[in-house]
């Protein structure tokens, strides 16, 4: 049952591609500059990030806001 979002810029994007871009663009120190978790500090992976974040929403909000702040609503037409 797929509904098609034409106007949510997370539409088809799973959590664990956000973050993995987050980390390629940030790096963990930075991203947790960012967004002060402790999942992004203390021996961060993809997959300790994904288990805290899928649990924990507000956390997911911060992460997802980020994403589009940095990705999608500061689009550089010259990079």
């Amino acid at each position: 049952m797929s509904q098609e979002q034409p106007n949510n810029p997370l539409h088809g994007l799973t959590l664990e591609a956000i973050v993995t871009r987050l980390v390629e663009y940030y790096g963990w120190d930075e991203l947790h500059g960012l967004i002060r978790i402790n999942c992004f500090a203390s021996n961060p992976s993809i997959k300790s990030s994904l288990k805290f974040l899928r649990k924990t929403q507000w956390a997911r909000d911060k992460v997802e806001a980020l994403y589009l702040e940095t990705f999608v609503h500061n689009v550089n037409p010259w990079e």
